[in-house]
């Protein structure tokens, strides 16, 4: 593995959890295991690619656990893993400080935010 430096410690933190997609999945796994169905159902904007390839980068970047079983139909289920359990106060920080901006920036945010079990 190359040796990497950082500039500032946060660069770490967006490198397995940044992008558009990435905290939303850990979001849906906070509450608990997911098939890739049911994460696609829930996030009806991600392409299957995109889903797939974030969950593969979490997975790899140890913060996502993912259990294959043997059975017909193929079953896989992801969840964050002991590791990724560490991120819950960051995402929960995230998601209030997005409700807040929503409210700031539009004046309510029963227009503008989905209703989910994610936003209650």
């Amino acid at each position: 593995m190359e040796k990497k430096k950082y500039n500032i410690s946060v660069e770490a933190t967006l490198e397995v959890i940044g992008g558009k997609w990435k905290c939303v999945i850990l979001c849906h796994l906070i509450n608990g295991k997911k098939r890739t169905s049911e994460l696609k159902r829930l996030m009806p904007n991600i392409s299957q690619k995109m889903l797939t390839q974030q969950l593969r980068e979490l997975e790899e970047s140890g913060v996502v656990d993912r259990t294959f079983y043997h059975e017909l139909p193929p079953k896989v289920e992801y969840e964050l893993s002991e590791y990724g359990h560490s991120l819950e106060a960051i995402l929960h920080a995230l998601c209030n400080w997005g409700e807040t901006h929503i409210i700031k920036t539009y004046g309510n945010k029963e227009e503008y935010l989905e209703k989910s079990i994610l936003n209650e």
